[in-house]
């Protein structure tokens, strides 16, 4: 089978499209002909090795591969149809049309994958392409995680603060349906975008600073690695939520201080990605309550251009390779 291999950490040029072998499926384990594949910039810092937060450097590195990857095929959010299932799974049956997370395992960027049956995996939304599909777990999961962790109440103001990302234009469409008045931040060229995701307002943060504007908002999403802990803070309402998406050490340390003495909560934690979320999902995206928006379909063979495109953030919506094999079908 046709597969995207990297066997250093480098630029995208350590990309190579490789005959590898096809995986066979054990007893316990379904084999999936993968349709598409969501390219995030998680793969992108795989790829790298060049983390926006660097605290976990090292632990991540000696589990991944100190010198060089020990999987080789990236990828971690996928779409595809069950092929074979082993011996011993009954969830799940050939011609089964599935979308769902690798995990730590990746290796969506080829043409099959196998995966253990209690995977977190469940059949497609009927009302969406594979290629749509196989964009949703990512932002989906990780959005729906904290937005519940938000407690959002109907009525109350919502600030993200990166809300043109994968996670962050899911996070708008879920603080929407729970009847949040939802200010969405990010850079010019997303505005278009984050408003088709239902965003009531816009700052664009090259042009505005959200935290001098004087407003105020009962829960802020920070998306950001980068963002301001005082900035967001400060813009909360007595009793405010703070979700920190991607804390710094000094970040967490800071969050017990503001929980523990202040009258507003600070919180991070990182999504389980859990079936039952993944099935939730489904459930907004058939009843037309969320839906994700594709930027552009890339072939296997302009996988670096992918990446660069998911690099560079000049990506509106998501980015996704297809299968040469099923690209009819995207």
């Amino acid at each position: 089978m046709k597969a995207i291999v990297y066997k250093q950490y480098g630029s995208v040029d350590v990309l190579e499209l490789k005959e590898v072998e096809k995986p066979l499926a054990k007893d316990h384990e379904i084999l999936i002909k993968v349709h598409a594949a969501e390219v995030t910039k998680t793969d992108c810092e795989m790829r790298s090795f060049d983390f926006q937060v660097k605290w976990f450097w090292l632990p991540l590195r000696l589990a991944v591969g100190l010198f060089r990857p020990q999987r080789q095929i990236l990828g971690g959010y996928f779409s595809g149809e069950v092929e074979s299932a082993g011996k011993a799974v009954s969830r799940f049956k050939a011609g089964d049309q599935v979308f769902g997370t690798t995990k730590m395992r990746a290796s969506a960027y080829g043409e099959y994958l196998c995966l253990p049956a209690r995977s977190v995996l469940v059949t497609k939304p009927r009302n969406m392409s594979f290629a749509e599909a196989a964009a949703v777990p990512l932002g989906g999961l990780n959005a729906l995680h904290f937005m519940r962790k938000a407690n959002i109440q109907r009525g109350e103001k919502v600030l993200i603060n990166g809300a043109g990302g994968s996670i962050g234009s899911f996070a708008v469409q879920i603080a929407k349906s729970m009847g949040a008045e939802v200010t969405a931040v990010d850079k010019t060229i997303k505005e278009d975008v984050i408003r088709r995701s239902g965003a009531d307002h816009f700052v664009d943060y090259t042009r505005r600073d959200f935290a001098k504007s004087g407003k105020t908002y009962d829960v802020v999403f920070d998306m950001v690695a980068n963002g301001s802990y005082s900035d967001c803070t400060k813009v909360l309402n007595p009793h405010g939520r703070y979700l920190l998406g991607n804390p710094r050490i000094s970040d967490m340390l800071r969050s017990v201080l503001t929980t523990a003495f202040t009258d507003k909560v600070a919180t991070f934690s990182f999504a389980g990605e859990q079936e039952k979320e993944l099935i939730a999902l489904k459930e907004m995206i058939e009843a037309g309550t969320i839906t994700v928006i594709v930027d552009k379909v890339y072939s296997f063979e302009h996988v670096a251009e992918a990446h660069r495109r998911v690099e560079r953030e000049q990506r509106l919506g998501a980015i996704v390779l297809a299968a040469d094999h099923d690209s009819e079908k995207v």
